[in-house]
């Protein structure tokens, strides 16, 4: 049996969340010539030198030979005299990441937002303020998809006595003050989520649909060693690979298979898992808004199922217009 494209675009019945889980490669997969103006996109093995941090550790007699910025973070943050310096690196990362813009084009976090529904969730570990742009300039054709911030994010903001989250600027709806900006730094290698009140939400909320998910898409997240806590939790909720025979992990990522699944092999049940180098070759790229029935029929129904592949557009406005078929089917279903 054959499912086709006008077919997929009818049926909408998933209710089940895909969950995608961003990492830094994520946005210097959809920004690799830097922001709107130029500005770097930095992973933690060249932190120090795009954001130009390598003068600040110098004057505070900070050596490291290690290529990840947040291990450097945790031996810092260990030590009780280095508090000034751990306030200058957190105000310089802020300034430069709310500095980062969109490009006018569209870009892989338009096609992101565009292609999920608002059921859908992401998490991402991402400092930088593209998600959010990107849920704003879209927002008007979609809604989006639920987002959450599992780091913090420059881009929200919360009241610590209400316990109001929202985006940064804003007011908090219950007490009408400016909502505090979310941290961003904290020392890997010892997370303890609760004890931030936003970053402890963000990972209940998490650990939920991680349960509920029928498809997890890690998008340039490379798991590290050290980050114990997040691997941890993300483990306990997801369960024993053999509760999870139906679900189905794709991964995009352009390192080598057998490193990948060295840092992802506990989350995948037998051979229920795929990996791309692109995030055009996506289940979400190559069925936008309905990856929960395509899943299904190719996998539960044994169907063959046509890709229905959203153009590579150059203006944003046209991309939105090619979505038009598939959100006026669902507010129709409604």
């Amino acid at each position: 049996m054959i499912t086709s494209i006008q077919d997929e675009i009818n049926q909408i019945d998933a209710i089940r969340p895909h969950l995608v889980i961003l990492g830094a490669g994520a946005s210097l997969a959809a920004l690799p010539d830097g922001d709107k103006n130029g500005k770097k996109l930095p992973l933690m093995s060249n932190f120090i030198e795009v954001l130009n941090l390598g003068n600040l550790l110098i004057e505070h007699g900070i050596k490291f030979c290690g290529d990840n910025f947040e291990d450097l973070y945790s031996e810092i943050y260990s030590d009780p005299k280095k508090k000034d310096i751990c306030e200058e690196l957190e105000n310089r990362i802020y300034d430069y990441f709310s500095s980062l813009q969109l490009p006018e084009e569209p870009t892989i976090y338009d096609y992101l937002i565009l292609s999920l529904r608002e059921k859908d969730v992401i998490a991402t570990f991402n400092w930088d303020p593209f998600l959010v742009q990107a849920i704003r300039r879209n927002r008007i054709k979609v809604k989006p998809p639920r987002v959450l911030f599992l780091h913090g994010n420059v881009s929200t903001g919360y009241c610590y006595r209400d316990k109001v989250v929202g985006i940064r600027g804003n007011l908090c709806s219950v007490c009408n003050k400016l909502l505090e900006k979310s941290k961003l730094l904290y020392p890997i290698s010892q997370k303890n989520y609760d004890k931030d009140f936003f970053i402890s939400k963000q990972w209940s909320e998490v650990k939920v649909h991680i349960k509920n998910t029928f498809m997890v898409t890690i998008f340039g997240y490379s798991a590290p060693n050290s980050d114990i806590s997040a691997i941890e939790i993300m483990k306990t909720a997801w369960g024993e690979i053999e509760e999870r025979a139906f679900e189905q992990i794709e991964i995009i990522d352009i390192k080598e298979e057998n490193s990948i699944l060295e840092s992802w092999g506990q989350f995948i049940h037998t051979h229920h898992y795929d990996i791309y180098n692109d995030f055009f070759d996506s289940w979400i790229a190559n069925h936008p808004r309905r990856t929960g029935e395509a899943f299904r029929n190719q996998y539960i129904e044994a169907m063959f199922i046509d890709d229905n592949s959203p153009p590579k557009a150059t203006h944003l406005t046209d991309l939105q217009k090619w979505y038009k078929d598939l959100i006026e089917g669902e507010r129709a279903h409604n």
